[in-house]
């Protein structure tokens, strides 16, 4: 997918490396399945016409399905289609395979952990943190990658997904609307319950600019932080206002 996968875990070490096994082992099959960076995945042979997607494995085409139900609900401000027609699903397969990471952790009997990858963080029941809350989910400033613009705690046992889209890390990757021209945000944070909800949102926030961002934020269950190419913030009201110690 080509980012970095996090994992904390509140653990020794020999169940923290079983920990990135178990995390490691999710990926690996999601990247056989659905990796553009892989020549080998199946979707990079759909690319090229090597396999029919009706022939692909069921996780590819529910990976697919799943992603043509998020451009609908919004009115295409999320596509998994790119300019050039190639089928690109790391919009909610990244998210997806964060979510399944976690619930194998659950399953190993993993009370507290946190994943990241590429932007998106899912944390579960986390331990305390050096201040005696829950592990904070930090937002980067876009402008200056020492400073937190916002964090969010998260106190056991509650889970929490934030996701973060952009031209930070990447560049400038997201495909605005047509005729909409370049996005007026350089960055947009979404926190909701699930990711691959988390993840859809701030993607189609920064695509679909500001009418996205109020359409949206209206009709779903979200918070959003949104970074201005100008540096300037809008914030959802229920967005957490402390950012390392002071009002954001």
């Amino acid at each position: 997918m080509g980012t970095v996968v996090s994992v904390i875990v509140g653990a020794d070490a020999a169940h923290g490396d079983a920990a990135v096994a178990a995390t490691a082992a999710v990926f690996a099959r999601w990247e056989a399945r659905c990796s553009l960076f892989d020549p080998r995945s199946e979707l990079s042979r759909v690319g090229r016409g090597e396999l029919a997607l009706v022939d692909a494995s069921a996780e590819v085409r529910d990976a697919y399905a799943l992603a043509l139900h998020w451009r609908d609900a919004t009115d295409g401000a999320f596509t998994p289609h790119r300019g050039d027609g190639l089928i690109d699903l790391n919009g909610v397969v990244k998210a997806l395979a964060v979510e399944e990471a976690g619930e194998a952790l659950d399953r190993a009997g993993f009370a507290g952990w946190a994943i990241g990858a590429g932007g998106d963080v899912l944390v579960a029941a986390t331990p305390a943190g050096p201040d005696g809350g829950g592990l904070p989910i930090g937002i980067v400033d876009p402008a200056d990658r020492s400073t937190l613009l916002s964090r969010i705690d998260i106190d056991p046992p509650r889970r929490r997904a934030v996701a973060t889209s952009g031209s930070v890390e990447r560049g400038d990757h997201i495909w605005t609307l047509p005729g909409s021209g370049p996005s007026p945000f350089g960055q947009v944070s979404v926190a909701a319950a699930e990711l691959v909800a988390a993840d859809v949102l701030a993607t189609a926030i920064v695509a679909g600019g500001r009418p996205s961002l109020d359409d949206l934020a209206d009709r779903h269950d979200i918070d959003v932080l949104a970074v201005m190419r100008d540096g300037g913030l809008l914030a959802t009201p229920g967005w957490p206002r402390r950012a390392s110690g002071a009002d954001a």
